[in-house]
């Protein structure tokens, strides 16, 4: 008896969408995160610029001998590809608000494009986390800009890996995905909160003697 024609696993592929919609929260994700992120980068470059023509210049951000700006952008981990960090965030940042803004428009962005999205925010949220550390306990400082665009990254990244699991552009188990996708906000609160775990107990003696 016939079962009608099997489709090859490469015929199988090419019916597979390749243009992938997301919901709005993503989109409005995208364009949140872009529109703080650039305009942290933003700032930072101004104050950069500030700096490099005048060396007395305090950035409005040096608020104390712990918060502060002016010594990070200065410092070795400011420049890390020999340019400062900054001039990434502004075209990175510019390029996820226009897509945002794009997908809440109603565009379907390729398969691959989300890909490269998601590992682009990935690479970012690494960079961020060595950022911390080296902010934390190498520079002793903490740069108000810099923790907005430490914030949003880790943010994008998460949502954006979580669009990725949901349209099945990353594989993943079921049970998994339902877990994640119950938790998402308690997982990303945890996210920040060890973060800001170490933020207190590293300036400890500074935010006591506010008290």
């Amino acid at each position: 008896m016939s079962h009608g024609p099997t489709l090859a696993p490469d015929t199988a592929a090419t019916l597979r969408p390749r243009t992938v919609a997301a919901g709005r929260r993503t989109g409005w994700v995208m364009v949140l995160t872009g529109v703080a992120g650039w305009l942290a980068s933003f700032q930072l470059t101004v104050d950069d610029w500030r700096l490099l023509r005048d060396p007395a210049y305090q950035p409005p951000c040096d608020i104390s001998p712990v918060v502060s700006c002016g010594s990070v952008m200065s410092s070795p981990q400011g420049s890390l590809l020999g340019f400062p960090n900054m001039l990434l965030g502004l075209g990175a940042f510019a390029a996820v608000t226009a897509l945002g803004v794009a997908v809440l428009c109603g565009a379907r962005l390729h398969r691959r494009l989300w890909l490269a999205l998601d590992a682009g925010a990935l690479a970012a949220v690494g960079f961020v986390h060595w950022l911390i550390v080296q902010s934390l306990y190498e520079l002793n400082k903490l740069c108000p800009y810099c923790a907005v665009v430490w914030v949003v990254t880790i943010a994008l990244f998460w949502y954006l890996t979580l669009h990725c699991l949901e349209r099945g552009i990353l594989p993943v188990a079921r049970g998994v995905l339902e877990v994640v996708r119950d938790t998402h906000w308690m997982l990303l609160g945890a996210w920040y909160g060890v973060i800001a775990v170490l933020v207190l107990t590293r300036f400890w003696p500074y935010w006591s003697s506010l008290l």
